[in-house]
């Protein structure tokens, strides 16, 4: 029998790029945040061996480079498991679009093959198999609002926020991430050396220690625990929930700095989303998805359909908390 499971996207909430690493990745510093838009995953498990990717989109490769592919091959082996794993992966999230689709759509594969052959692995050996595959895979085994670390790898859990709303445009732009870290480095190598990096992401952790320290925030969530509504704790008189609380600190996303020359046009869509109403818009990951934060559904829903009117690709959403993440994971729960 196939297990169904949903495979939700993220948004990154900053990132700061680091310097070059001996093994060739930068350091990284950013906040995820899972999104309730989601591609829909299929495992089944029958006679045979091999494991074949079925998909809706011809964009999806089906062969060894797919990271579902990958790491079912890496979890049959670490299971002990035999047999035929068909994998159907039904997409909605974009390709290339900096949502981390490829990679939630790997850990959700992960997670319905175990389902499927009524077996799990060990936590620490789920997080390692995942970081193999890709650096951004271990945040979809926690979600909710996530902070990553050395390449993005590492991740902690933190504070399980209220859910905010936002809107995220999806132009048909496809950015390459080899490509982006490439430009970054060629960019800053005459002015950046590692002290310089160093320092910047220090600069952004003390940022995100300073949020995560603040101590109104508890008196912020107790304000708006539904997460859409109430008065600030500091005294704004107009909604507040902790993580715009966050984005107002000034964080960014480093991947603007070279994505947005390359493509000016999502640039100009950043600039689409705070007319439109955002607290805060950016780039997710290196693009080419930018998203909005809303104060409210409402506002969030008004701007979408503003933006489909000017012809713009755009859907009003929700972040996802860790408990809302796991609760809507499998579809037959939902």
């Amino acid at each position: 029998m196939a297990v169904t499971v949903r495979s939700f996207a993220k948004i990154n909430l900053g990132l700061r790029i680091g310097a070059p690493r001996a093994d060739g990745f930068h350091g990284l510093l950013t906040v995820y945040q899972t999104i309730a838009l989601h591609d829909v995953i299929r495992v089944q498990v029958g006679r045979g061996s091999g494991i074949e990717i079925r998909s809706d989109d011809p964009r999806v490769p089906k062969d060894e480079s797919n990271t579902c592919y990958r790491i079912a091959e890496r979890a049959m082996a670490a299971l002990k498991a035999r047999g035929r794993v068909v994998i159907e992966i039904e997409k909605r999230l974009p390709v290339q679009g900096g949502l981390g689709g490829a990679s939630g759509n790997a850990v959700a594969t992960l997670l319905a093959l175990e389902r499927a052959l009524k077996r799990e692995l060990p936590g620490p050996e789920r997080l390692r198999i995942a970081a193999e595959v890709g650096s951004d895979l271990p945040l979809f085994l926690v979600g909710g609002t996530v902070l990553g670390v050395g390449r993005g790898e590492e991740v902690y859990p933190l504070e399980d926020l209220p859910a905010v709303a936002c809107v995220v445009v999806t132009p048909e732009i496809g950015v390459s991430t080899p490509k982006a870290f490439a430009d970054w480095d060629a960019a800053q190598a005459p002015e950046l050396t590692p002290a310089d990096a160093s320092d910047r992401m220090s600069e952004f952790g003390r940022v995100l220690s300073a949020w995560l320290s603040a101590p109104d925030r508890t008196k912020n969530k107790a304000k708006t625990g539904k997460g859409l509504s109430g008065v600030s704790a500091r005294g704004r008189g107009r909604a507040e929930t902790p993580l715009l609380d966050l984005v107002r600190t000034g964080i960014e996303n480093d991947f603007e700095r070279v994505v947005f020359p390359q493509y000016p046009e999502l640039f100009e869509m950043k600039r689409v989303v705070e007319r439109a109403g955002a607290f805060y818009a950016s780039l997710s990951g290196s693009g080419s998805t930018i998203y909005g934060l809303f104060a409210t559904r409402a506002a969030a829903q008004q701007a979408a359909a503003k933006l489909q009117k000017m012809g713009v690709k755009a859907l009003a959403t929700t972040t996802l908390t860790r408990r809302q993440y796991w609760k809507k994971f499998l579809v037959s729960g939902f």
